[in-house]
């Protein structure tokens, strides 16, 4: 499980780069070293980009909150923990290219998906 949580932590750690990465190359790093009280708004796929990370931001605290329960928890089935794990993992991965392509029947799915992942964390506990 601590794989997973490693992952799912590292899906993050890209969804916080990437608005900056997609952002910074257009206004430079001089606009980024100060307030960034008069930065422009964001193009498309920064937009997308920021998007996507508010979502995750949403998503990961029910997933370490489920991954992190069934390390600590008697009688909780890892197997079927660590699958959720999984599931969730891939799901945000297969997310956030097709938020950013802006391909919202698929998109659609891989947020289902990552919330049937979640779903199977929880029954692993019960």
């Amino acid at each position: 499980m601590l794989f997973w949580i490693l992952a799912g932590l590292a899906v993050y750690v890209a969804n916080v780069l990437l608005p900056a990465a997609l952002f910074l190359p257009r206004e430079g790093v001089v606009a980024h070293l100060g307030g960034r009280d008069n930065l422009p708004d964001p193009d498309l796929l920064t937009g997308r980009a920021r998007r996507a990370l508010r979502n995750i931001q949403e998503s990961l605290p029910v997933f370490l909150t489920l991954a992190v329960l069934a390390l600590v928890l008697d009688g909780a089935d890892m197997g079927q923990a660590v699958l959720g794990a999984q599931i969730w993992v891939v799901a945000r991965i297969v997310y956030i290219p097709m938020y950013l392509i802006s391909f919202g029947p698929l998109r659609s799915v891989a947020w289902t998906v990552g919330v049937i992942g979640n779903v199977i964390q929880v029954m692993a506990l019960v």
